[in-house]
């Protein structure tokens, strides 16, 4: 059952998170999942989804009765931001200026100022969206000039197939990368959140200090 499912990823959240003091957020990813199989989450205590495409958190929404904080975790192109400013509640995957650009004027538009996460390409992988390190703080610094984007921490995707040794070092390598920022207290950035890990690899992620992880396949059976 779901409920099982869920109980068993946030245990071994738990477990793997006691040296951070808290588990991270549970994000589910229900890119695959219809609304009738999305809406048992909420008894299972999981209220924050992860969906991939702007079109399917449109013809998602009517169903989901606003009972799901809805978090963008797939690559936004700028043309498509107005169609989600008003029913996401984060963009995880911030990666140029032009669609921070476009977040800004959208929000603004809308009154909004939307938390997005800044995702990093941590294993410099070509086909990938995310900044590379050395680009992380410059464009920190040029997002602060958008009022109507706040940025509240990093996101990154782990290489498929990847040896767990490897993966967890790219994870030691971005919560550095989080609490660099952090120490660099570029304005108006609030660089608390740092999300990482589905469904293979969610344990070390909790493990190395993720505060969000996204989890599909590993709910969804």
């Amino acid at each position: 059952m779901l409920q099982d499912r869920v109980a068993q990823v946030r245990e071994v959240l738990r477990r793997e998170s006691e040296a951070w003091g808290r588990p991270p957020k549970l994000i589910a990813v229900t890119k695959y999942s219809t609304p009738e199989e999305i809406m048992p989450l909420l008894d299972a205590g999981v209220s924050d989804i992860g969906e991939n495409r702007v079109q399917a958190i449109r013809e998602k929404l009517p169903y989901l009765e606003g009972r799901f904080s809805i978090h963008l975790i797939g690559r936004l192109q700028s043309n498509k931001v107005k169609y989600i400013i008003k029913d996401v509640c984060m963009i995880h995957s911030l990666d140029h200026i032009e669609l921070a650009r476009e977040i800004d004027r959208q929000a603004q538009k809308a009154g909004l100022r939307m938390p997005v996460l800044v995702q990093v390409n941590i294993a410099r992988e070509p086909q990938k969206g995310g900044v590379t390190e050395e680009d992380l703080l410059p464009f920190l610094r040029a997002c602060a000039a958008f009022p109507g984007v706040h940025v509240r921490g990093l996101m990154t995707m782990m290489p498929l197939n990847a040896e767990r040794e490897i993966i967890s070092g790219y994870f030691v390598r971005m919560r550095q990368l989080l609490d660099q920022c952090r120490q660099e207290a570029v304005r108006d950035t609030d660089m608390t959140e740092l999300s990482m890990g589905m469904s293979q690899d969610y344990d070390l992620a909790a493990r190395y200090g993720a505060t969000m992880v996204r989890v599909g396949s590993a709910l969804f059976r």
